[in-house]
């Protein structure tokens, strides 16, 4: 990571800090009722997943909110939680699509750009079969990770080459945009 990168990294850490402090919450606070149920007890705990999608590639940009996406690579932008938020802000930089990964069957899709739904299990896809374009929990089956990863590479390809995701096939996803706004939004 680039030195300003790192610096700039820094520095959205510690206005959290502040913002949560000013606000009289922890940033551990934020986990949904449905994280709870999914057994997930604390967000930190839920983020470590998110580390660990994002692979062994170094950081080659940190973003702020909505910043103009410059650099190619994994990229890091402040964004809230918040699933309608977060996109909204990657869209504004400049991410043209999202592939949007679901353990509990999150609802999430947005107009705006081609959001490609993944399960992480079986259940979620069998049970919102139009909602959903891949199953990853395939890989409590048998299959490997790299199989998985390689048919959402060829996913990618495919929506970006014209295919429409379930979500644009069901216009989901229209009120789908939403900014962040000022107060406690985690």
């Amino acid at each position: 990571m680039k030195n300003e990168d790192r610096k700039k990294l820094k520095e959205i850490v510690d206005w959290w800090t502040d913002y949560t402090s000013f606000h009289h919450v922890e940033l551990n606070d934020n986990l949904s009722k449905g994280n709870i149920e999914g057994g997930i007890s604390t967000i930190l705990e839920k983020s470590l997943g998110a580390v660990a999608k994002a692979g062994h590639t170094p950081i080659q940009e940190v973003l702020n909110y909505s910043e103009r996406i410059k650099e190619k690579g994994l990229l890091f932008m402040d964004t809230p939680g918040f699933d309608p938020v977060s996109v909204t802000g990657l869209v504004a930089g400049g991410c043209n699509m999202v592939a949007f990964t679901t353990g509990r069957g999150s609802m999430f899709n947005t107009s705006i750009v081609p959001t490609i739904k993944i399960s992480t299990n079986s259940e979620i896809k069998n049970r919102l079969p139009d909602d959903i374009d891949l199953d990853a929990g395939t890989i409590l089956n048998g299959k490997s990770v790299e199989e998985i990863g390689m048919e959402i590479y060829k996913e990618i390809i495919a929506v970006a080459s014209g295919k429409r995701t379930n979500g644009e096939k069901q216009q989901l996803g229209i009120e789908e945009f939403v900014p962040w706004q000022f107060g406690e939004i985690l």
